[in-house]
């Protein structure tokens, strides 16, 4: 005989006992998520980074300049972190993922630029 009963007894299909994930469902769908049109702009303000980033690579002026690596450095941050808020969704992920996101990333950018503080005069002797 079949059980045309959608929900089991005996306390598993219960109410009181789905209301987590009922929770878990409702928060889901309370997030708002980019629309198209929000992809379009982020895609357009990507491509406009490329584009400026390969630019300036073609001016030998600005190439044999101090400010021609920190440039380019800062337009990728800039990208990679509209890339990690829009298309990775962080943006509106809770903030715990955010946090275990983000912490370690800051920690890992500070040991690198103090590691190059630290060690950069090296690498101005073995340039010259």
């Amino acid at each position: 005989m079949a059980h045309n009963d959608p929900a089991p007894r005996g306390g598993h299909g219960t109410p009181d006992s789905h209301t987590a994930g009922g929770a878990h469902a409702a928060a889901h769908d309370a997030h708002a998520h980019p629309t198209w049109k929000q992809y379009k702009w982020v895609a357009l303000i990507l491509t406009l980074i490329t584009v400026v980033e390969v630019w300036i690579y073609y001016i030998p002026a600005f190439v044999a300049t101090k400010l021609f690596v920190p440039s380019l450095l800062i337009m990728s941050a800039v990208k990679f972190a509209i890339v990690v808020m829009f298309y990775m969704h962080l943006k509106y992920d809770a903030r715990l993922f955010r946090a275990l996101f983000t912490g370690p990333l800051i920690i890992a950018v500070v040991t690198l630029i103090s590691l190059m503080f630290l060690f950069g005069h090296i690498a101005i002797r073995l340039a010259s």
